[in-house]
């Protein structure tokens, strides 16, 4: 899901579960399992994310 994030500078806060579940709907997914599960998933992508965004900054900066 790239580019369906809420963010701040610096990190991703969460994921933009409207645009989340539109994606879904468009694979074909069923939306009311996609609901149910995006949540349990959320927290332990968006820590995988801030670990390759803070990476990423920190590459840059050197």
């Amino acid at each position: 899901m790239r580019g369906q994030f809420r963010a701040i500078p610096g990190g991703v806060v969460g994921w933009d579960i409207t645009a989340a579940l539109a994606v879904a709907e468009a694979l074909g997914l069923n939306r009311l399992i996609v609901a149910e599960l995006l949540p349990l998933i959320e927290p332990f992508a968006v820590r995988g994310i801030n670990v390759q965004v803070r990476a990423q900054n920190h590459d840059d900066a050197i």
